[in-house]
């Protein structure tokens, strides 16, 4: 497990930068934290990290964007689904076991159907409006070595 105080937006972007650089592809990165944490500007930079050119929404109505990088990102926000069987109607299955990176916000709405090997990374609001707590977890070999490798670049 990683902790990471952060201090303003730069520092969240920086993480999520370095981050996405580690990723090869086949990845599950599942976030959580309240609105307004970072969830979506962790993603941007992680997808930056990717090397995605286009300008990384948070796909709240649409519930998935794809964008394309050194490999497939696969962009979740499951903050207004219903019920898990949404994401059996997406084909969530193709997305999550490709060789693409699958980055889903507000990740613990569906958790009974996330891959047991994922990485976690949660955000909490911390007493000033730009500092943030990121925690971040793996489950699976492969996760933890992110971990690691990430906690000896920042």
């Amino acid at each position: 497990m990683l902790k990471i105080n952060i201090n303003n937006i730069t520092e969240t972007e920086k993480v999520g930068y370095i981050l996405g650089k580690l990723l090869t592809g086949g990845e599950v990165i599942c976030m959580t934290g309240d609105l307004g944490a970072g969830k979506t500007t962790m993603t941007q930079s992680i997808a930056k990290g990717l090397d995605v050119d286009d300008y990384v929404t948070s796909p709240t109505f649409t519930i998935i964007n794809e964008y394309q990088g050194r490999c497939p990102l696969y962009h979740f926000d499951v903050y207004r689904i219903n019920d898990v069987d949404e994401m059996y109607d997406l084909g969530y299955e193709e997305y999550f076991y490709s060789d693409g990176v699958s980055i889903i916000e507000w990740a613990d709405i569906i958790k009974e159907i996330l891959p047991k090997e994922r990485l976690n990374i949660e955000i909490n609001k911390k007493d000033n409006i730009d500092n943030r707590e990121i925690i971040i977890y793996g489950n699976g070999e492969k996760y933890i070595n992110i971990i690691k490798l990430l906690s000896e670049k920042i």
